[in-house]
């Protein structure tokens, strides 16, 4: 169990993708890891864009991100209302500064953008956004999956295993 002393947040909101938000949480915590969800609030359920709830744990303004070692942000429409959290922004500010593994995925690419940490690195996301992450001072490729020093980046569901396993191998190495 290679990340069984890592902590993880896993930030939600409603509409989050599903599978962006619970495959990469199974596979952490298959290797060992401690992922805990965290919302708005703490002990609140939000529903997937497919249906799949997912109860936060605790809240943004909780969570002192000097107590974990990574973070994941999942896609679907969550990131549009995440990135408007000033504890959001923090806690992924703390994470980037710190050199801290950094997941992002799909529209996740919104969060990291609206915390300013994109300029001039080597990420990826849904086409949809190519333009933001472009304007944000990224350097925008269509590849499964992105390492850019501590930013692991990825474009949709179908790249979740080589994402996950970039993620998980950053996070051991950590």
């Amino acid at each position: 169990m290679r990340l069984k002393e890592k902590r993880v947040i896993a930030l939600i909101d409603h509409e989050f993708e599903d599978l962006e938000l619970w495959y990469p949480i199974l596979r952490l915590q298959e290797e060992g890891a401690t992922v805990d969800l965290v919302g708005a609030k703490g002990q609140e359920e939000y529903i997937g864009k497919y249906g799949v709830p997912a109860t936060s744990e605790y809240a943004f303004s909780d969570v002192d991100p000097a107590n974990y070692d990574a973070l994941l942000v999942p896609g679907g429409w969550a990131p549009d209302k995440l990135r408007r959290y000033e504890d959001v922004l923090r806690i992924v500010k703390h994470m980037n500064e710190n050199k801290k593994a950094i997941g992002q995925i799909c529209h996740a690419g919104w969060v990291l953008i609206s915390a300013k940490i994109l300029s001039g690195k080597r990420v990826t996301s849904t086409p949809g956004i190519r333009d933001d992450m472009e304007n944000a001072g990224a350097i925008w490729l269509d590849e499964a999956v992105v390492v850019d020093g501590h930013i692991v980046s990825s474009r949709r569901p179908p790249d979740l295993p080589p994402y996950v396993k970039a993620f998980a191998d950053l996070l051991a190495e950590q």
